[in-house]
């Protein structure tokens, strides 16, 4: 199995995301050291995180982690542009990318990140200005490359006329697929790596939200839903039944992800170590992808 092909998403690690109404109700320290903990015996090498996940509590709890385990070989990826804190600013002039790049140094304990992302485009920002100041802080050795994260064709593309980009992290699964148009060509003609975050659609192809029943408490349909709200459908219960009577819908869903030429990686973010295992199911899974993506033709 290539485990390399995997990246475990701390997005969960003391909130939900980047929301800062939802600090407190994701996965406390004792959580998120066993999930480290599972990922790291099984092979997985990648971590992702970014300095407004929790409130910056994903970065110090894995910051905090290191320091107990000191493992080798970690390969850290964060990213900036959504506030910190309450009262906090956003967005990526070059002021404020050298502010968050430091504090998130800090909440690591480490000396460098190996790939700092922009988390999301911000209109306010040249993205020029951006983009020089993500260079010099590769220059200074504090981060190891440069990445986008939730951006079309046309973004990465100018910003690919402007500086050297590793890595495109977008939303990506059998739910969502615009990456497919512009983004994931361009990817593979300049040689940029491809992760796909959300593989799983927040959760809806796990089989965990069901037609006519009551959406679990905990889950992001219950705390965060208004990113999956157009899924509440018949057409989407439909695929989703014709999945699971094909096999693990979870893992069918990672195979898919993986299958795709120009994906080189799925950023998974389980709430439990045996949520891991659907993972590595997929990583050696043999699929008919074709027959997959005619489930869900009408994807967004």
């Amino acid at each position: 199995m290539d485990v390399s092909r995997v990246v475990l998403g701390c997005g969960n690690f003391g909130g939900v995301g980047s929301d800062l109404s939802l600090v407190g109700w994701g996965d406390d320290e004792d959580a998120a050291f066993a999930l480290m903990d599972a990922a790291w015996e099984r092979g997985i090498r990648a971590f992702d995180t970014a300095s407004s996940y929790g409130g910056g509590a994903s970065e110090r709890m894995i910051g905090r982690w290191i320091a107990s385990r000191r493992p080798e070989g970690l390969r850290l990826t964060s990213k900036v542009f959504h506030p910190v804190r309450e009262g906090d600013d956003s967005g990526l002039a070059p002021e404020r990318i050298r502010r968050v790049v430091d504090e998130s140094l800090a909440n690591l304990g480490v000396e460098r990140i190996d790939r700092y992302l922009v988390h999301e485009p911000d209109s306010l920002t040249p993205l020029g200005d951006t983009l020089d100041a993500l260079a010099a802080l590769v220059a200074e050795g504090r981060i190891g490359g440069i990445g986008l994260s939730n951006v079309d064709g046309a973004y990465l593309g100018q910003a690919l006329s402007l500086a050297p980009i590793e890595v495109v992290q977008n939303e990506y699964s059998l739910l969502t697929r615009e990456s497919e148009q512009e983004v994931l060509p361009l990817c593979a003609e300049r040689g940029i790596g491809f992760e796909a975050f959300s593989p799983l659609g927040g959760g809806w192809l796990t089989g965990k939200y069901r037609r006519g029943e009551s959406f679990p408490a905990g889950s992001r349909m219950t705390l965060r839903p208004d990113p999956y709200e157009a899924w509440r459908s018949d057409d989407v219960f439909d695929a989703l039944e014709a999945l699971e009577e094909r096999g693990d819908p979870a893992t069918l869903a990672l195979a898919w992800v993986l299958s795709r030429p120009g994906v080189t990686a799925a950023v998974v973010g389980p709430r439990r170590p045996e949520h891991l295992e659907p993972v590595f199911a997929a990583l050696d899974a043999e699929i008919e992808r074709d027959e997959l993506t005619e489930l869900f033709t009408w994807s967004r």
